[in-house]
């Protein structure tokens, strides 16, 4: 592959304060991942993830960026928008699993009802969902996602190289592994 080749599948945005993040701050190892709520792909590597982070515990963080594929997936983007009116009340990473866990319940209403049973402020919430707010946001996310090489979800980097997951979620392990060997 030739150098500049190469620099394409590098990650295009840094990770930032404004991320969602998982993980310490001054990790050896960051794994961005670019998801989507309503692909079964996604759904199947959020558990792997999950393993990821327990395995290497304080060597490891975890970045979820949005990649909604609104051809393929009709809801995606909506829940997307839940996620992040869920995060602007500390609650990202609870919403990302009511959504994965109810990947064919994502319409409006149940997006709502999940919003509910959360305890999220609703007046908020339904504001920030009517108004689009994070609209931009994501769309910054989709667009940070094709520069960086991003095809399909998930799209994973590893310390800031795509990483190819197509034969399984194993490559993640082992190209976490690798960086750790490397900067060990």
């Amino acid at each position: 592959m030739l150098h500049n080749e190469r620099r394409r599948l590098d990650l295009a945005e840094p990770v930032s304060a404004a991320d969602h993040v998982l993980g310490p701050n001054d990790a050896l190892v960051t794994i961005v991942e670019y998801g989507d709520f309503e692909c079964p792909n996604c759904k199947q590597a959020a558990p792997a993830v999950r393993m990821l982070l327990k395995r290497f515990g304080d060597v490891a963080r975890f970045v979820y960026r949005h990649y909604p594929l609104e051809e393929v997936h009709p809801h995606a983007l909506q829940a997307a928008e839940a996620a992040e009116c869920a995060g602007t009340q500390g609650r990202f990473w609870e919403m990302h699993e009511q959504l994965f866990e109810h990947q064919t319940h994502l319409d409006l209403a149940d997006l709502r009802a999940y919003a509910e049973e959360m305890g999220l402020d609703m007046h908020h919430y339904t504001a920030q969902m009517d108004d689009h707010v994070y609209l931009q946001r994501i769309g910054q996310h989709i667009d940070s996602g094709r520069r960086s090489g991003v095809r399909g979800t998930p799209g994973f980097f590893v310390n800031g190289r795509i990483q190819d997951v197509s034969f399984g979620l194993r490559a993640l392990f082992d190209a976490t592994e690798a960086e750790l060997e490397r900067r060990g």
